[in-house]
C-alpha cells in the first residue's frame, strides 16, 4: 500500500511539474520534453525530408512556391507578433520558420516542430485562393504553436515507460527516436503527422485565430472544408470514433462555433 501511494505521489509530481498551458485556448497539456530535446529532432527529419524529396521541391520562383510563402510570411509574421506581445515569445525564441512546396498528389501539409512547414501541390486545387491556403496553413502552424507533437511524444513515453531527463539529448535514445519517427511517419513516402481528434479541433480553433491575425477572413474556413470534405468523398474513411482525425461533419460544426471568437481578431 505504502509502495503504490508513493508511486501514486511521484506520479502526481510529475504530471503537476509537467504541465503548460496552450496560448489563447488556455488548455494544460503535458509535457515531458522541451524544445531543446523536441527541435532538433524535428530539424533533422525536415532536413532529410527535403534532402529524399529535392527533385520534387518547388523553387521559390515557381508560382506555386511563390503564393504559398506569400501566405506563410503573413501567418508567420502574425503568429510570432502575437506570441511576443502576450509573454509566449520564450516558446517560440528557438524556432527556424520554413516554409517548403512539395510536387506531391497527396492533398496534405504539416509544420513540425520549430515552424518546419511543407505544403504539397495536391492541396493546392482545394485550396484555391490564398483564404483556403490561409485555413491550410494556419491549422498546421497552429499544431507547432500548441506544442501537439510534445504532448503527443510525452504520453507515448509514459505508455511506453521512456523517461526524460532535463538536458537529455533524446535523439540519441533509440526508443525515444521511434516514437518520433512513428508519430511523423518518418521513413514513409509522404509524411503525415499523427495527432488525437481533440488536438486537430484545437489546432482549427487556433488556425482560424492565426489566419484572422493575419488578415485572412476566417469565415472562408467553412467554405475550404467542404470542398475538402467533397475532395475525399469517394475515399474509404475509417469511422470517426476509430480515426485520429474527426470526421467531416464534427470538423466544420465546430468551426462554426469557433469562428465568432476568431472574427474578433480579423481586421481588413
Amino acid at each position: 500500500m505504502k509502495k503504490l501511494f508513493l508511486a501514486a505521489s511521484v506520479a502526481g509530481i510529475l504530471l503537476f511539474n509537467s504541465c503548460s498551458t496552450v496560448p489563447l485556448t488556455g488548455r494544460s497539456r503535458f509535457d515531458l520534453v522541451s524544445n531543446d530535446q523536441v527541435l532538433p529532432m524535428a530539424f533533422q527529419a525536415y532536413s532529410t525530408f527535403l534532402t529524399e524529396n529535392k527533385s520534387a521541391v518547388l523553387p521559390a520562383s515557381n508560382a506555386q512556391a511563390l503564393k504559398v510563402k506569400t501566405v506563410g510570411s503573413r501567418l508567420i509574421t502574425a503568429v510570432k507578433s502575437y506570441m511576443n506581445s502576450n509573454n509566449y515569445g520564450n516558446l517560440i525564441a528557438d524556432y527556424q520558420w520554413e516554409v517548403n512546396v512539395v510536387q506531391n498528389n497527396e492533398k496534405n501539409a504539416w509544420c513540425m516542430p520549430g515552424g518546419k512547414i511543407v505544403v504539397y501541390t495536391g492541396i493546392l486545387p482545394v485550396t484555391q485562393d490564398d483564404a483556403g491556403l490561409a485555413t491550410v496553413m494556419g491549422h498546421e502552424i497552429a499544431h507547432a504553436i500548441a506544442g501537439h507533437s510534445a504532448e503527443r511524444m510525452s504520453q507515448e513515453m509514459v505508455a511506453q515507460g521512456v523517461g526524460a531527463a532535463a538536458g537529455v539529448a533524446l535523439s540519441k535514445n533509440p526508443k525515444t527516436q521511434s516514437i518520433f519517427n512513428t508519430l511523423y511517419g518518418v521513413g514513409t513516402p509522404v509524411a503525415m503527422l499523427k495527432f488525437s481528434r481533440n488536438q486537430e479541433l484545437e489546432a482549427d480553433r487556433l488556425g482560424l485565430i492565426f489566419m484572422a491575425m493575419a488578415g485572412y477572413n476566417p469565415q472562408n474556413a467553412t467554405a475550404f472544408w467542404n470542398r475538402m470534405s467533397a475532395a475525399s468523398a469517394g475515399a474509404q474513411k475509417p469511422a470517426e470514433f476509430l480515426s485520429t482525425h474527426p470526421s467531416d461533419a464534427t470538423r466544420i460544426a465546430q468551426i462554426q462555433k469557433y469562428l465568432p471568437e476568431a472574427q474578433q481578431y480579423y481586421k481588413k
